[in-house]
């Protein structure tokens, strides 16, 4: 087996987006290709209601999907086609705008004012960047949850992983997305298919992700070498991307360590973003806007 290194640690960075809502961006609107085929990962965990209730008014997106995932609180949804429903704790939603779709998402705190998630964006490939938009909405009492003789425990959106395959299915990139908890102190090995792109994203304890009992040999992303010593351990919104193997390895600290592991087949195709909009060509990208300023960004069913 090899294990993966890792290529890069980065602590997600605080942002505003929609109407105003505080997020933290654990990348996203860089360079695309360190995480192709995966675009952006926005941690929208708050505890404060002011700071994220004008949510994420009527938007268009093409030529993506998008992937969100609610850990509190829910997310009440609608679009252009009619649909409309509301994800809560556990729950993921699935959404591929392919040719155009417009909606809105408004969170809403549980009782205690929490509300927890993320959102992931997938990139489409030329091929089926306009395919009809669809959704797939998936309750939490329908994702497999695995737990290995360790404890180690995983939830599995997406993908196939120790026998399991999560609910949603038929996604150009073939993507696995799990949720995994390793408790303290125990040290984990998790298989990632060797072609694709793979990335953690740490939510809750802390860990060191090696391929050996040393600490990590990175330096924190917009630090300087001569300012700090290495980190030696990935922690609360710490994003960490490895580098090629098959499998990847990690150290829990002393709370234990739950993460998101994403991992997908790189497109390796030119990109042209723009807000919520992402073709391949500046000529594409052009004519979306037109089509939106026209009227015609919709497929007419």
């Amino acid at each position: 087996m090899s294990i993966r290194p890792v290529k890069k640690l980065i602590k997600s960075k605080p942002t505003r987006e929609g109407a105003g809502v505080h997020l933290r961006r654990a990348f996203g609107f860089g360079n695309t290709s360190d995480f192709d085929p995966f675009l952006l990962l926005d941690d929208f965990r708050n505890d404060v209601p002011a700071d994220y209730l004008a949510g994420f008014p009527w938007h268009p997106h093409r030529g993506i999907e998008t992937v969100t995932y609610v850990l509190a609180g829910t997310v009440e949804h609608g679009d252009s086609m009619g649909n409309q429903g509301t994800i809560g704790a556990g729950d993921v939603q699935w959404m591929t705008a392919g040719s155009g779709i417009i909606h809105q998402e408004m969170p809403k705190g549980d009782p205690v004012g929490r509300m927890h998630g993320f959102q992931l964006w997938a990139n489409l490939p030329a091929s089926r960047k306009m395919t009809d938009p669809r959704y797939q909405e998936v309750k939490s009492m329908d994702i497999p949850e695995i737990t290995d003789d360790d404890g180690t425990a995983v939830r599995v959106v997406c993908g196939n992983f120790w026998g399991k395959s999560g609910p949603v299915d038929g996604i150009a990139t073939n993507p696995t997305y799990i949720d995994v908890t390793v408790g303290p102190g125990r040290r984990k090995s998790l298989p990632v298919e060797v072609s694709s792109q793979a990335f953690a994203y740490v939510f809750a304890g802390s860990g060191k992700f090696c391929n050996a009992s040393g600490p990590l040999a990175v330096p924190t992303e917009g630090v300087q070498w001569l300012d700090t010593a290495p980190p030696t351990a990935a922690d609360n919104r710490s994003l960490v991307l490895f580098d090629r193997g098959d499998e990847v390895t990690v150290q829990a600290g002393d709370d234990g360590i739950r993460f998101l592991l994403v991992s997908g087949k790189p497109l390796q195709e030119p990109v042209a973003w723009y807000g919520p909009i992402v073709m391949n060509t500046q000529e594409e990208l052009q004519q979306a806007f037109l089509d939106l300023d026209q009227g015609k960004f919709l497929k007419q069913s």
